[in-house]
C-alpha cells in the first residue's frame, strides 16, 4: 500500500495529462490524484487545504499562496460556424465592437474594456454560455482551452489579436511545501529525474561591475604570487 499521495487540483481546460504522466513513471508506488474544481473556487479550495497544488488561472486572490507562472492562453471569441466573423483567420476588438457577448458568472478573462455589448442575461457557466452561443445569442470571449473543451460541430471560434491573454499558474499554500509537493513542481518546470533546485535553475549572471572586479581581483592575486616572499627582484642589491 502506498505510503502517501498527491492531490493535484485544476480548472477546466487544464491540461495536467502529460504532468500525470511523468509523475507515475518516477513515483509508481505514490498515487497522484486528478481533480477539477471551478475556477471561481480554485484559491479557496488551496488555502483550506482540499489540493497539495493546483493549476488555476488568473486574475484570482492568491493570498496566502505560492505562486508560480505557468504560461499564458490566447483569447480566443467563440461565434457559430456560419457567422460571419467565422471568415476571418484572426479578430481585433474592433471586429466585436457591435456584437452581442456572453458573459457567464465564471467569467475568467480580465478585460477592463471588452468589447461588444454584454446580453442582460448571465449564464451561470460558461457550459451553459456555450449554449447560448449555438442558439445565436451572442459571441463568447474565453481562453483558448475552454473553447477546446466545449467544442461543439456547430461552433468553432477566433484569436483576438489584441486581447489580453489569460495567465495560469501553479498554486501551493505558503508554507506547506512538502518533498512531495517540490517533486511535482520540479517536473512542471521540465527538471530531470534526480536533479536538484540548484541543478536546475541557472545561476544568475554576474552585472558587468561584478565581472570588472573580479578580473581586478585576479590580477592581483597572480601579483601576489610573483612576488612571493624570498624571491628577490632582479637589479636590487
Amino acid at each position: 500500500m502506498a505510503s502517501s499521495s498527491l492531490t493535484l487540483g485544476y480548472v477546466p481546460g487544464g491540461t495536467p495529462a502529460k504532468w500525470a504522466r511523468i509523475w507515475a513513471e518516477r513515483h509508481p508506488d505514490i498515487p497522484l490524484h486528478l481533480r477539477t474544481v471551478a475556477a471561481v473556487d480554485a484559491a479557496d479550495e488551496v488555502r483550506a487545504g482540499a489540493f497539495d497544488v493546483a493549476v488555476l488561472r488568473l486574475p484570482a486572490d492568491t493570498s496566502g499562496l505560492a505562486v508560480i507562472p505557468l504560461y499564458e492562453e490566447t483569447t480566443v471569441a467563440v461565434v457559430p460556424t456560419d457567422h460571419i466573423l467565422s471568415a476571418a483567420d484572426e479578430l481585433t476588438a474592433s471586429d466585436l465592437d457591435d456584437e452581442p457577448t456572453l458573459v457567464p458568472l465564471d467569467h475568467v478573462v480580465d478585460w477592463a474594456d471588452a468589447p461588444g455589448a454584454p446580453v442582460d442575461h448571465r449564464p451561470e457557466t460558461t457550459a451553459s454560455a456555450i449554449e447560448l452561443v449555438a442558439a445565436g445569442l451572442g459571441v463568447l470571449i474565453v481562453p483558448q482551452s475552454l473553447a477546446r473543451l466545449y467544442h461543439r460541430k456547430d461552433l468553432t471560434y477566433r484569436p483576438i489579436a489584441d486581447a489580453p491573454a489569460c495567465p495560469v499558474v501553479l498554486a501551493v499554500p505558503e508554507g506547506s511545501q512538502s518533498a512531495l509537493v517540490e517533486d511535482f513542481i520540479g517536473i512542471v518546470r521540465g527538471r530531470k529525474p534526480g536533479s536538484s533546485r540548484t541543478q536546475a535553475e541557472p545561476k544568475p549572471k554576474r552585472t558587468a561591475r561584478e565581472k570588472t572586479l573580479a578580473k581586478q581581483a585576479a590580477r592581483a592575486a597572480a601579483g601576489k604570487i610573483a612576488r612571493q616572499p624570498g624571491q628577490a627582484k632582479r637589479g636590487r642589491r
